[in-house]
């Protein structure tokens, strides 16, 4: 079943690859027999973000697939220090070595809670497994291949984002703000449970992935320059603009870097907020967070955790700059 799981999902991102090669090559044809050229950059822009991400996106979903089904929870209750001020940035970093993408991290963290896990260290991980993991720093580097500065930034911001929010909830976090979750009638462990995760995490993160495709090429070839030199020519409209539009995008980690790099309009320091508040907090995101931990939670975390990913990326943008 793993196998068949994984196959289809190689040949789902081989004919979605395939589809947007040959609209790359039929749209702008098209367009240009309409004499709309606006409309043949647009396809130019999909097809390049759609046909970069794709790959970053199997393999991460392969990633996040495989830990859900074979890394028990016990690796954390056991690695995790007792002290809540020292578990949270263990807690963080372990997202570097234990990647998820942003829908598994939610279910994880709940499932770490039931299990013991303190909430402050497992919110830490929540935020922290789909924007700091390899797949994401690599996909990163090629978005941006002559701006090593961004992976830097990406990964320092998203990390300090992670900490400071639990230890947010450590000190002012209440118990009847977080409802813990019960256990899944459907969770499991081993093959079964592999096969199932990746199906779900490829077909929901690439759908979003297309979408997410399709509003940055019209954003980048719909809204007219003078309207974008309102945001561009203010440092922090800029960040804040993208800083919202991570929100409603809903890109999924491993290919929001590539959709960032399409947005060259705008300064390093906003596509960095783009591309660390996107992990942490979008729509999907807060529904997945209200459904699982309750709505007083969700509304409470999800307004913090983005004040703190814009606070973070100006503060890293300003540093590296």
């Amino acid at each position: 079943m793993a196998v068949r799981a994984l196959v289809y999902a190689v040949l789902g991102g081989a004919a979605l690859i395939a589809v947007a090669t040959v609209a790359s090559v039929l749209g702008p044809t098209l367009a240009l027999d309409l004499y709309t050229p606006p409309v043949a950059a647009w396809w130019t822009v999909f097809t390049a973000i759609t046909v970069q991400g794709v790959p970053f996106l199997l393999l991460g979903t392969v990633v996040s697939a495989a830990i859900g089904a074979f890394v028990p929870e016990r690796v954390f209750t056991r690695l995790l220090p007792r002290n809540q001020a020292l578990a949270v940035p263990v807690a963080g970093a372990a997202g570097v070595v234990l990647p998820g993408c942003e829908c598994a991290s939610v279910p994880v963290a709940g499932s770490l809670m039931r299990r013991g896990v303190a909430p402050a260290a497992a919110l830490a991980f929540l935020l922290s497994a789909p924007a700091v993991n390899p797949v994401v720093l690599v996909a990163t580097s090629l978005a941006f291949p002559a701006q090593p500065e961004m992976v830097l930034g990406r990964l320092v911001a998203s990390l300090a984002t992670a900490v400071v929010m639990g230890w947010l909830w450590a000190r002012f976090g209440r118990e009847e703000w977080l409802r813990l979750p019960k256990a899944a009638a459907h969770s499991g462990k081993g093959v079964r449970a592999f096969g199932a995760g990746l199906r779900h995490d490829f077909l929901h993160a690439g759908g979003f992935l297309v979408l997410g495709a399709g509003a940055a090429a019209t954003f980048n070839i719909a809204v007219p320059r003078s309207v974008l030199d309102l945001f561009t020519g203010s440092a922090w409209l800029s960040v804040l603009l993208l800083a919202v539009l991570a929100v409603v995008l809903c890109v999924c980690s491993e290919a929001d870097a590539f959709v960032a790099a399409s947005l060259s309009g705008f300064s390093p320091t906003a596509r960095l907020a783009f591309m660390v508040v996107g992990p942490m907090v979008d729509l999907k995101l807060i529904a997945l967070q209200a459904g699982t931990f309750g709505r007083a939670f969700a509304v409470r975390f999800s307004a913090v955790t983005w004040v703190v990913a814009v606070v973070s990326s100006v503060l890293v943008g300003w540093w590296l700059a």
